[in-house]
């Protein structure tokens, strides 16, 4: 069994639904989509996902060298359904060191994006896409131009919209960004029918607790 759900802006606790509301309420945020605890990275987690997200899961594939799949996450509950969903990938630094990297698709105002990234708000932010695009990542054959948002100063974010939902990719350390911006990562989504990939495993990414 799975333990409590959190809240997808701030991490904290939740009151259930109760017979007078069919909500998740945080006492900071509100009514809110409920952040399941994460999934550790195997074939059965893949699954789940599949069966019960109604956003894409993204994976970047073929996999940058050396990099592995290290966790999933969701925002939503039976009633619901996903309404965002996080893959997680761990592997070595651009640079040098090891590096991190969540790729989330998300529906506008679930704010687990801007979470992660470090930002205040449920979204990037009005604006944040002026000027010319930062990064482009082929989305199912064709680009998705993404942006550079100002989060926290330890990690690098990138957002913009791909099939009516928010695309983020988020790179700890803050170097690692690189990644994002030179790799040319091509995202396939890990509901679609043929997509039954021999995913390489590895060690569970804290990044996804928040």
């Amino acid at each position: 069994m799975r333990a409590h759900p959190s809240c997808p802006r701030c991490f904290g606790p939740l009151h259930a639904p109760s017979a007078w509301s069919s909500a998740w309420r945080c006492v900071v945020h509100g009514d809110v989509l409920p952040y399941q605890p994460p999934l550790h990275p195997t074939t059965s987690a893949v699954e789940t996902l599949r069966r019960t997200s109604l956003v894409p899961v993204w994976l970047p594939w073929p996999l940058p060298p050396g990099w592995l799949v290290t966790g999933f996450a969701d925002v939503g509950d039976e009633r619901t359904g996903g309404r965002a969903s996080v893959v997680a990938l761990g592997g070595p630094s651009v640079t040098h060191g090891p590096a991190d990297l969540l790729m989330i698709a998300e529906e506008p105002g679930v704010g687990l994006g801007a979470a992660l990234a470090g930002l205040a708000g449920p979204d990037p932010g009005v604006g944040f896409d002026k000027g010319p695009p930062n990064a482009k990542i082929d989305v199912l054959g064709h680009p998705a131009s993404m942006w550079c948002v100002d989060g926290a100063d330890d990690r690098a974010a990138y957002a913009g919209e791909a099939l009516g939902n928010w695309l983020w990719a988020i790179a700890w350390p803050q170097e690692a960004g690189c990644l994002i911006a030179l790799a040319q990562l091509e995202l396939r989504d890990l509901r679609s029918p043929d997509q039954d990939l021999d995913l390489p495993f590895g060690a569970f990414s804290p990044r996804l607790d928040g």
